[in-house]
């Protein structure tokens, strides 16, 4: 449980439900809006017509101040649920977005999506009942991020659901239902679908990129998720982008935000700003759209835009002096906003709402557990396994794990990530899984040269004991060493997240300090560079700080104010010199005093790759089997980062081959003869010809979340068997790729690429083997508008029990913008071995449906063929089957 400690009493709250007693119902206290008895639309007519101007504009940003007079707590309208409840104390932390697609299990997806709200209720409940209203804690949760991951490079992709308009709209659709419940009254939460439109990067271009796609890639890719998760899932907010579209910032972009949305689509909530997304209205380096601050504010507010994330909006005051705006305009945006808190039961006595009882011992609970590692184990995807490499055999002596990826915290993670409680590192997994196997480890390689990663445990000893990895631990309970420390244990390695939770038991998450002692020792003489980054540091004012010892004399150090480099980066670099390899005493101090946010530090060092390549080479030719864990760092592809290395820059990639100091190692260790097992884990595809012919095995396992190393171990050991699908193509090199800011859907994705990939999107492979018959249709000539049903048996063929996912495509009559098919149905069966299963789609009108080049969805008529197999029809043993469609029948927007 959260540990909260505050100066003086806590206040009692009234946030929820503003603790009305029957005495002060409102028929006696003359305010409408405290009457649940009125229409909602009624109660928040008459809390908006209480306000002055200068209180409606501090609605109107996402920190919403508290109104006192009139009994309206403070609101932060920004909270994040893309895998997990992020960044507000422990929680459920599931595989990254991309590999919860890599499941393509829609059921599943909705159950995260309802253990996701579940436990923002109970931190909800628990931070009223301390009064805290602050970001990371409301009941607005910006998520799902259903963006195509239209091109491999992207930072971000690891957020979306992948490349594949249909299969991003289900599993949006499904994950936007189980957020916000079922309850006919209130809303559970509130999802956020993002970023309203057109959005997948440049990272560096974002704030001033404008997207110029044609009529038919708009409404064919980039906008059927966004149409489904508002049309069909009914979400109550959606978020704007930061690109602009055909010259018109997404923020302030009518044809999105007033056409689309809510014309077309008859949209009844409320849409936020992406943070920061309005400034770039009037920002020089930006859109600049907008002539000043108080324009920009205006533009927002009459495009449909209703909340900034930011402070824009603060100057709608004086956009409304000047007749930029007027205040009725924003009382439209601001009764959507209180609209939407009255839906989720804020102004309601407490018993009216059922979420209200949802406890905080729900967080993180062993079923959410169960959960994250179902998910998990769905997760992997199977992408080689030559000469019956995997599984791994039992007889297995020695075990060599090997690969920067081995131990990372970061690697489960990925970004906009939950904190896990008790995260197990990939190489501990396999030690739990094969415990009669003599488990080595070697980190082999960074990321890529001259990229930061964790000091690993091998050169971390606590004193006196060589033969133990990691530094002795000791926590203090308040944020000083005055007092004996409450814990101590011997920590692996530093590296760590303790966003708002705290590290043990008996220390406040808000006041602590950790000692770490012990040797380290390198792997070869010579000087060192280390850093010690403070995981959430800026702004971090004086709440962090760390002193670094080295033989007992201080070497590094941090505390407010920093100096310039570590204001920007919160990584402070030092060197230590190891003239004979010899070991050298080392301590850590660390102190962590805020009452919300920020706690977490690793250890880092930038290593020369040959050293780490000959202790891997070293420990490999001791092992019978090699386990490779390779790929990419959410510390380097993400949002918008500070990184410009070779490979990546920004957040984004400039190539998507294995990066350099990690291919050098593969190869290194292919030298010794030893057979060799690679995991993957990254947030987007991998160019790996090289270990496609060469290693036996190829396991793409993502960032696979808080039960990830035990998903990867189970997968590896057998009690797993392996049905994850891509939901990217794996192209063999960016030549086969156009250039990155070009939005134009030709030779993009499966359904436009013209060549050959490395793994097809929907490939993946299982340690059985499934069989189709019985392929039939309801009718095989349609009209127009009809729907159409298709049934088939898969059965189990093999001597594994496993999950197979049958995926259904259809080709259309082939036009100049055709695709040249399109996944049209899918499902996951669990299937004994000899058994069958019987499955059915049914593919309603706009499933059977083209968008043209004008950017007109219809159904037309031709002749269509339906695939069904486990992977598209030119990779699986498919059934098809060919049918007709007479007459037109277009399609609403």
């Amino acid at each position: 449980m959260v540990k909260f400690r505050f100066s003086g009493s806590v206040a009692l709250c009234f946030a929820a439900a503003l603790l009305i007693s029957p005495s002060l119902m409102p028929a006696q206290s003359g305010q409408l809006f405290l009457d649940p008895s009125q229409p909602t639309d009624k109660r928040v007519d008459d809390l908006v017509s209480r306000m002055t101007l200068e209180e409606k504009i501090t609605q109107m940003v996402n920190t919403s101040p508290a109104i006192p007079r009139l009994g309206v707590p403070a609101y932060d309208w920004w909270n994040e649920g893309l895998h997990g409840v992020a960044r507000s104390g422990y929680a459920t932390m599931f595989p990254q977005a991309i590999g919860m697609a890599a499941t393509w299990d829609t059921p599943l997806v909705g159950h995260i999506g309802e253990t996701i709200s579940t436990e923002a209720r109970a931190k909800y409940n628990e931070a009223v009942r301390h009064d805290i209203h602050s970001i990371y804690y409301g009941l607005t949760i910006w998520s799902p991020n259903i963006n195509i991951f239209r091109d491999p490079r992207w930072g971000r992709g690891q957020e979306t659901y992948g490349e594949d308009p249909f299969l991003t709209s289900h599993l949006g659709v499904s994950f936007v239902k189980g957020l916000q419940g079922t309850n006919p009254d209130f809303y559970k939460v509130i999802a956020t679908p993002k970023h309203f439109a057109v959005h997948s990067g440049p990272e560096s271009d974002r704030h001033r990129f404008d997207a110029t796609p044609t009529a038919h890639d708009l409404w064919d890719t980039y906008l059927p998720a966004f149409r489904a998760t508002i049309v069909d899932a009914k979400a109550g907010s959606i978020m704007c982008a930061y690109n602009a579209i055909d010259g018109f910032p997404s923020c302030a972009n009518h044809e999105l935000l007033d056409q689309i949305l809510r014309t077309d689509w008859s949209f009844q909530g409320f849409v936020t700003s992406d943070c920061g997304a309005v400034d770039d209205f009037f920002e020089a380096k930006a859109h600049h759209t907008s002539a000043d601050k108080a324009t920009a504010a205006a533009d927002g507010i009459k495009s449909g835009t209703d909340t900034n994330c930011g402070k824009t909006y603060l100057a709608l005051g004086e956009a409304v002096k000047r007749g930029l705006v007027t205040e009725a305009q924003i009382d439209v945006s601001l009764k959507r906003l209180f609209r939407a808190r009255f839906q989720l039961g804020l102004f309601d006595p407490p018993a009216r709402v059922s979420y209200n009882n949802i406890p905080f011992s729900v967080v993180g609970s062993p079923e959410h557990h169960a959960l994250a590692l179902e998910t998990a184990r769905k997760s992997m995807v199977l992408l080689k396994n030559e000469g019956g490499a995997l599984p791994l055999k039992r007889t297995l002596r020695t075990i060599a794990v090997i690969g920067p990826n081995a131990a990372s915290l970061s690697a489960l993670e990925g970004n906009y990530n939950a904190v896990p409680r008790n995260p197990v590192l990939p190489v501990d997994g396999i030690a739990a899984e094969f415990p009669e196997a003599k488990v080595l480890y070697a980190q082999g390689a960074p990321y890529a040269e001259g990229v930061a990663v964790p000091v690993p445990r091998t050169l971390l000893h606590p004193s006196n004991q060589p033969t133990i990895e990691g530094l002795t631990g000791e926590y203090f309970d308040g944020g000083n060493f005055d007092a004996k420390p409450v814990f101590s244990r011997v920590d692996k390695q530093i590296d760590f997240d303790w966003n708002s939770a705290s590290p043990v038991p008996g220390v406040a998450q808000n006041a602590f300090a950790v000692r770490w002692t012990g040797t380290i020792t390198p792997p070869a003489p010579g000087t060192y560079s280390f850093a010690m980054r403070l995981a959430h540091c800026y702004p971090c004012g004086d709440h962090e700080r760390f002193s670094v010892y080295v033989d007992g004399k201080p070497i590094a150090g941090f505390a407010s104010p920093a100096n310039a480099e570590s204001r920007e980066s919160g990584t402070p670099r030092f060197t230590v010199n190891f003239p004979d390899g010899n070991p050298r005493e080392i301590r850590v101090e660390y102190t962590h005093t805020a009452k919300l946010f920020g706690a977490g530090i690793s250890m880092e060092w930038v290593p020369e790759p040959e050293p780490l390549r000959n202790e891997a080479v070293a420990i490999a030719q001791k092992a019978d089997v090699i386990l490779a864990f390779v790929g990419l760092s959410p510390e380097l592809e993400g949002e918008e980062m500070p990184i410009k290395v070779e490979g990546f820059a920004g957040g984004d990639r400039t190539d998507i081959k294995l990066p350099g100091a990690q291919q050098q190692m593969l190869e290194a260790l292919a030298a010794t003869g030893k057979p060799i097992v690679v995991i993957l884990m990254n947030g987007s595809a991998l160019a790996t010809q090289w270990a496609q012919a060469h290693v036996g095995a190829i396991l793409e396992a993502w960032y696979p979340g808080e039960a990830g190393a035990q998903a990867i171990a189970e997968t590896l050991s057998g009690k797993n068997n392996p049905g994850g699908r891509l939901p990217i193509t794996f192209y063999e090199s960016l030549d086969q790729l156009p250039a990155f800011s070009d939005y134009s859907m030709a030779n993009r994705t499966y359904r436009y690429f013209k060549g050959t990939p490395l793994y097809g999107f929907g490939y993946g492979l299982s340690y059985t083997t499934f069989q189709y018959s019985g392929l039939k249709l309801s009718n095989s000539h349609l009209h127009a508008g009809d729907t159409l049903t298709i049934e088939a048996d898969v059965q189990n063929v093999g001597a594994h029990a496993g999950d197979e996912v049958a995926e259904l495509y259809l080709t259309p009559p082939q036009t100049e913008v055709s695709p040249k098919f399109a996944l049209s149905g899918f499902t996951r069966v669990h299937i004994a071995p000899g058994q069958k299963q019987h499955i059915q789609f049914t593919l309603d009108p706009r499933t059977l449906s083209q968008v043209d080049a004008k950017g007109v969805r219809a159904v037309t008529p031709g002749s269509y063929k339906l695939s069904l197999g486990g992977g598209q029809p030119t990779e699986a043993k498919d059934l098809s089957v060919d049918f007709t469609i007479e007459g037109t029948q277009e399609l609403p927007r």
